[in-house]
């Protein structure tokens, strides 16, 4: 196992396991029956219809419908929700069947916090661009049908994780993306990153950093159409996976804090993937790609350091204009902070 492989089943065994969050199994499952032609062409799907198949909230049955519109499966109805898209190799259209076979809606067993945990990290970091929240630990055992201990353990790997942290008063602060605690997060990025990244060169894959120069290269190439988990994925490439490679555990638990960013961009990402027309971090982590794979490693190392640091302008930019433009749906488990 290599150690980002093992760094990577780590942050999983942290987070309840190998088990995929709850969108990406819906995906897997409803992709597979369009694949097989048990949904054909013309069937339709709903973020209602397909929570309640699967007996899970709307949250990832949006992001599972969002991502097979994504990947072709899928396209927009007239009117509400989907329709499924004719596929190669499939059969055409002809009686779609009006839901899913109940044999098919099985998904992976997990513990309780870790079949929620994906969904809650996912709507609480996607609100700290808007406004800073009490997370609210009953509501939030109310609101998933789950105990108050369900509940607290949840909020006890956000902490972990660097989405909450709490108050003098001791309660669940997930705080806002103000600039001051972008700029904050931001000084300890470019502080640590850069020396995991000189301790991973030593130990990256072969072929590694051709896999990772030719994503970019292919980003850039089609750039139009790039789209908000497309620019997650760049982002991860380097900032998670390659620098797993550091084999130092305590920092890249330090790493890991103000990383909390990443969450949060994937996120801003979703709504807002192309606010500079080409993404500007491609060319620069392309450069830092470059540098390593001619051996340049303190040079990289550089490179990462003034890409964060010019990052942090950017990241607060995306902030507001998302702010002005986009309002999340209101949960009963988070209250607004002054």
């Amino acid at each position: 196992m290599t150690p980002a492989e093992r760094a990577e089943e780590e942050t999983a065994k942290s987070l309840g396991g190998t088990v995929p969050r709850l969108y990406q199994q819906v995906f897997d499952i409803v992709s597979a029956q369009i694949g097989k032609g048990t949904l054909r062409e013309g069937a339709r799907l709903s973020e209602t219809g397909l929570a309640a198949q699967f007996g899970i909230s709307r949250a990832p049955a949006r992001q599972a419908l969002a991502e097979l519109e994504r990947r072709g499966l899928l396209g927009k109805a007239s009117g509400r929700g989907y329709q499924v898209k004719r596929q190669k190799d499939t059969p055409t259209a002809g009686e779609a069947p009006a839901g899913l076979p109940e044999r098919e809606l099985r998904l992976t067993q997990a513990s309780t916090w870790s079949r929620i945990y994906g969904e809650v990290e996912s709507e609480i970091a996607a609100r700290t661009s808007f406004a800073g929240w009490r997370v609210n630990e009953t509501e939030l055992a109310r609101y998933y049908h789950v105990s108050r201990t369900v509940a607290r353990d949840v909020v006890a790997r956000l902490q972990q994780r660097g989405v909450v942290s709490k108050d003098e008063r001791a309660r669940w602060i997930a705080p806002a993306m103000t600039p001051d605690h972008v700029t904050e997060l931001y000084e300890l990025r470019w502080l640590l990153e850069p020396v995991a990244l000189e301790k991973a060169a030593p130990h990256l894959p072969r072929d590694l950093l051709a896999a990772m120069r030719q994503r970019l290269e292919d980003a850039a190439r089609d750039a139009a159409s790039l789209t908000g988990p497309d620019l997650d994925h760049l982002e991860e490439d380097l900032h998670v996976t390659l620098l797993g490679y550091s084999g130092n555990g305590p920092l890249m638990q330090a790493i890991s804090l103000p990383q909390a960013l990443l969450i949060a961009h994937r996120f801003l990402y979703r709504w807002m993937p192309r606010l500079y027309g080409a993404e500007p971090f491609l060319p620069e982590h392309l450069d830092i790609i470059n540098k390593l794979e001619s051996g340049s490693t303190a040079e990289a190392a550089d490179a990462l350091r003034r890409h964060l640091q010019i990052s942090r302008e950017r990241a607060i930019d995306r902030i507001q204009r998302v702010t002005r433009e986009v309002r999340p749906d209101d949960l009963p488990y988070l209250e607004k902070l002054d």
